[in-house]
C-alpha cells in the first residue's frame, strides 16, 4: 500500500522554513535587451517603476545586438534625451548593465565609447542564461 506524505506546513498554510528564507531574499531579475534605443527608453522607466515598487530588487541589464545602442556615449531617444543619466541614476540605485563583447566586435564598436556604467561580458546571450540557470535571475524581456 502507497502512502503520499503532504507536508504538514504545506496543509496548514504555513511557510517551510526554505519558503521563508526565500521570502526574505531580494527579487532578481534580469531585463534582456535586445532591440533598438526606443525599447530601451520604455525598459528603464520599468526598471525605475519595479524599484519603486520593490526598492530591494536586484536588477541586471543587459544587452546584445540593438540593445547596446542605448548605452553608447551621447545615445539619445526620439524626443532628442541622452540615456546617460537614467543610466547613472539607476546604476547609483544597484542596477547594473552587461553588454556583450561580440555585438561590440560584430559593430567594431570601442568599448570606451561606451557610458562608463557598463560592463563588457563576452556574450549578452549566455550571460542572461548564466543569470537564469545558476544564479536564479528571473528573465524580463522588454
Amino acid at each position: 500500500m502507497a502512502i503520499t506524505v503532504f507536508a504538514a506546513s504545506t496543509l496548514s498554510g504555513c511557510a517551510t522554513p526554505q519558503q521563508s528564507a526565500q521570502a526574505t531574499q531580494p527579487i532578481k531579475a534580469v531585463y534582456h535587451l535586445t532591440t533598438g534605443i526606443e525599447t530601451a527608453a520604455a525598459a528603464l522607466n520599468n526598471i525605475q517603476n519595479h524599484l519603486n515598487a520593490d526598492p530591494k530588487a536586484r536588477i541586471v541589464v543587459v544587452t546584445n545586438g540593438p540593445g547596446i545602442d542605448f548605452m553608447i556615449q551621447d545615445a539619445k531617444d526620439s524626443r532628442g534625451r541622452e540615456f546617460s543619466s537614467t543610466v547613472s541614476t539607476l546604476a547609483g540605485r544597484g542596477v547594473e548593465f552587461r553588454v556583450c563583447n561580440n555585438t561590440l566586435v560584430t559593430r567594431n564598436i570601442s568599448p570606451d565609447k561606451l557610458l562608463m556604467e557598463g560592463k563588457v561580458v563576452p556574450s549578452g546571450v549566455a550571460e542572461a542564461a548564466q543569470l537564469q540557470a545558476r544564479e536564479g535571475f528571473v528573465y524580463i524581456k522588454p
